[in-house]
């Protein structure tokens, strides 16, 4: 199946995570060749008015500063995917309950697997923590 198909239902278990209050983070890694751009972790915000998520790039570079960007979840979709295939070929979900990897192959076809759960409880993100 093609990897953007296999990302919207990678992304439904996200969204599903969230809902069920035990998303604890979100990271890209495994990126293709060497660029400045090492990992891009995603860390929630639970609050009573709207779910959001702190998105912090982090560089390979001393000289480039990571960023930190607060965002729906709706628009960290849209922006991770952006990344994939370009940037990164793996994202990993680190939930309360288990632990989801979306992988892209060679050929381009995305696959899911699920683990045991790395996380016991969630740590929400606080914007600029270093």
């Amino acid at each position: 199946m093609p990897y953007q198909d296999v990302f919207v239902l990678f992304w439904k278990q996200v969204i599903e995570s969230v809902k069920e209050g035990q998303f604890a983070k979100l990271t890209m890694a495994k990126t293709i060749g060497k660029p400045n751009l090492r990992n891009i972790f995603v860390r929630p915000i639970y609050s009573e008015e709207r779910f959001k998520v702190v998105v912090k790039l982090r560089y390979r570079s001393k000289e480039t500063e990571d960023t930190e960007e607060e965002m729906t979840l709706e628009k960290a979709f849209d922006f991770l995917k952006s990344h994939l295939k370009t940037s990164f070929l793996s994202v990993l979900l680190f939930t309360t309950t288990k632990d989801v990897t979306f992988k892209i192959n060679k050929k381009g076809a995305g696959s899911i697997t699920e683990n045991s759960p790395t996380f016991s409880n969630v740590i929400q993100a606080n914007i600029n923590e270093k």
